[in-house]
């Protein structure tokens, strides 16, 4: 049966959101909780949820800038039309954990950031200096776009596989799977002190791969995939990261492996070579190494 590849959430509207904390996680992760706000009319759908983060790398007036449906083309377009120096940076990411309000505190979102390069010295990119070097009570948007892995394509057993940037997603997966599913979840991390650790069914046997730095992201994982011995019974594969091991992963399992393309979700969060858009000042700013 096919089912739809993406979830889509009830609402794709901006939300302002506020940092309301950080933590350093290991040296190449920095987890921002975000809250307050309009916190309310976020919506969670656990599983890989995912949203547009805008980062107010020019201050809070690019934010008030940013049109209604920047995810969509025209949006975007008139989001590109943003003075450089005051249009905020857009990123994807996903919801790593998402805690409903309490008696004594508000709703929250956990945002995992992989840190490419330092703040200090000028080499990380515009998102990942905003993570290392944002505070308590900072403003930001969001809009929700709801899911890739679509549970209607099976909970029961997985096959999870994904590179450094895919963590976040792979571990809120596992978070929403049932406590009796099955499986395999193949990570691929840059170091041993990346290797985030997460709750998981019982059932789904986690495997770390530390990635030597001469080689491209996703090709360990993908040599792992390969050898794994797939369920029996149907599956539901979910594979995400780099743009070539997400259709890798599906082309291996698909056109190698006989596995239904129904059955398959993936998604290319980013590809080797390519770099998000952001404006020069973003880029500039990045650079500049602190003070």
């Amino acid at each position: 049966m096919a089912y739809s590849k993406l979830v889509k959430p009830e609402s794709s509207e901006l939300i302002h959101l506020t940092v309301l904390r950080t933590e350093r996680l290991s040296a190449h992760w920095m987890r921002v909780t975000l809250g307050g706000g309009e916190i309310e009319r976020f919506r969670p759908m656990g599983f890989d949820q995912w949203f547009r983060l805008f980062l107010p790398i020019g201050g809070d007036a690019g934010l008030d800038r940013v049109p209604a449906k920047a995810n969509r083309m025209f949006g975007y377009l008139k989001f590109l039309r943003i003075p450089d120096g005051e249009r905020p940076v857009m990123r994807n990411y996903s919801v790593r954990a998402y805690r409903p309000a309490t008696p004594d505190a508000g709703a929250e979102i956990d945002v995992d950031f992989v840190l490419h390069g330092s703040a200090a010295d000028g080499t990380a990119g515009p998102a990942s200096r905003w993570a290392e070097t944002c505070e308590p009570g900072e403003n930001v948007l969001i809009i929700d776009e709801g899911l890739t892995f679509n549970p209607q394509r099976g909970t029961d057993r997985v096959v999870l596989v994904g590179d450094e940037t895919a963590l976040p997603a792979i571990a809120s997966i596992c978070a929403s799977l049932p406590s009796h599913a099955t499986g395999t979840a193949i990570i691929e991390m840059p170091s041993d002190e990346d290797a985030l650790e997460f709750s998981h069914p019982d059932g789904v046997d986690v495997v770390w791969i530390v990635r030597p730095h001469e080689f491209p992201p996703g090709s360990f994982a993908l040599a792992r995939l390969g050898e794994l011995a797939l369920p029996a019974a149907p599956f539901h594969a979910y594979a995400a990261g780099e743009q070539s091991l997400a259709s890798g992963a599906r082309k291996h399992l698909v056109g190698e492996r006989g596995v239904d393309k129904n059955s398959v979700s993936f998604c290319g969060y980013w590809k080797i070579g390519a770099s998000s858009p952001a404006s020069k000042a973003a880029r500039d700013a990045a650079a500049e190494p602190l003070a």
